[in-house]
């Protein structure tokens, strides 16, 4: 019994072809899914086998099952017509040009997904653009693409064309997470306005803007930058769950939980930060020795992100950052925040640390964009800047 699954996304415009793709032998879960796309019948998503002319199937058999609800009859013709003949010539070339067996495609069965655009007009285009992803569907489903060391490797490079590029994971360090500290709105906005893209920003929505205007802040802040990725400074030090689906409920891709707080309440919040989706932040900031208390919260549970905080009314003579390695031991990512500046960053990353956090040394200046293209020189290049884009 073989079952495989292919899918491909080819063209441009209302007639872009989108196909999602079964492909099993007659033993397999594929044949009940071909009975049953032919036997069952709903309005406006009538099931049509793949003709290369009249009273000519392929062989495999393929089964066509509109994804969009066919309203009117020019619709019906684009599917009875460019689409259905594009997917048939797919199949038949896929035999042809050894993508499926020769002498296996008897057993075979195949079901097809395609989308047509209810505004779609060309049929030329139409039909070109489903043959072209029915075959390469179909190359991709025999060889087992993507294969889990390529979907591994591409789950945090890659962006949906529709959402954009949504990060989830901080992979690639070193980052500038810039602190947005200031409690008035309409100043943030106005910094944030001004900070140039890049993969390696982050932002801190600070402690003051979110007390002054609660968790939903963030979407306000996703008027600015939808892409962005927001740690939500909470600073929880009581019902580290709640709090955590508070910064979920937000679209906060981060929570930070003090490294003040028991130990239950950490477990508590980092459980459901990641339970959501989100990163588990443990600030050590007022803690006054941040690795005997990660001894004591490594036996409980794990963060993603430890920071070394310096307060901004602190005049601790100890750089942060003398830290950082000690705390590395544990596997997680360590942020340093306070005292960094485009002269000592260097100095700040060779002693561990994968987030350099700054606030007024950005916000406040008069050049806001100037002053971070200043630390940007000691950050990476944007994520896969030069890489060519190619799927099998």
């Amino acid at each position: 019994m073989e079952f495989r699954v292919g899918e491909a996304l080819i063209g441009e415009g209302y007639e872009v072809a989108h196909v999602d793709l079964l492909i099993g032998t007659k033993d397999s879960p594929v044949a009940t899914a071909f009975a049953n796309a032919l036997a069952t019948l709903s309005a406006g998503h009538t099931p049509l086998l793949a003709v290369l002319r009249p009273n000519l199937i392929t062989k495999p058999p393929a089964v066509i099952v509109p994804k969009v609800t066919v309203r009117n009859m020019e619709q019906a013709e684009l599917i009875f017509g460019p689409a259905q003949a594009a997917v048939a010539k797919a199949v038949a070339d896929a035999v042809d040009e050894g993508y499926i067996p020769r002498e296996k495609a008897e057993d075979y069965l195949i079901v097809v997904s395609v989308f047509i655009h209810p505004l779609a007009k060309n049929k030329h285009k139409i039909y070109y653009y489903n043959y072209g992803a029915t075959k390469l569907a179909i190359k991709r489903a025999m060889q087992n693409f993507p294969d889990v060391g390529t979907m591994l490797y591409e789950k945090d490079r890659s962006y949906h064309p529709f959402v954009g590029r949504k990060l989830t994971k901080l992979w690639d360090p070193p980052y500038l997470q810039i602190a947005l500290d200031i409690p008035e709105l309409e100043e943030v906005i106005s910094v944030l306005s001004q900070i140039p893209e890049s993969d390696h920003i982050i932002f801190e929505v600070g402690t003051p803007l979110v007390k002054k205007y609660g968790c939903e802040v963030v979407l306000k802040l996703r008027d600015v930058k939808p892409d962005a990725f927001f740690i939500l400074d909470l600073k929880t030090l009581d019902v580290g769950n709640l709090e955590a689906r508070m910064a979920a409920d937000a679209t906060a891709n981060a929570v930070v939980i003090s490294g003040l707080a028991p130990i239950s309440t950490i477990a508590k919040g980092v459980s459901e930060a990641k339970k959501t989706g989100m990163l588990a932040v443990v600030d050590m900031l007022n803690v006054e020795d941040p690795v005997k208390r990660m001894d004591q919260i490594a036996k409980e549970t794990l963060p993603d992100v430890v920071e070394l905080h310096r307060a901004i009314d602190s005049e601790q003579s100890v750089p942060p950052w003398s830290l950082a390695k000690e705390i590395k031991k544990y596997r997680v990512l360590v942020a340093v925040a306070g005292g960094i500046k485009p002269e000592n960053i260097t100095e700040v990353i060779s002693a561990g640390a994968d987030i350099v956090v700054v606030g007024r040394a950005i916000t406040k200046a008069r050049d806001v964009e100037g002053a971070v293209r200043r630390f940007m020189t000691h950050l990476k290049p944007d994520t896969d800047q030069f890489r060519i884009m190619t799927d099998f």
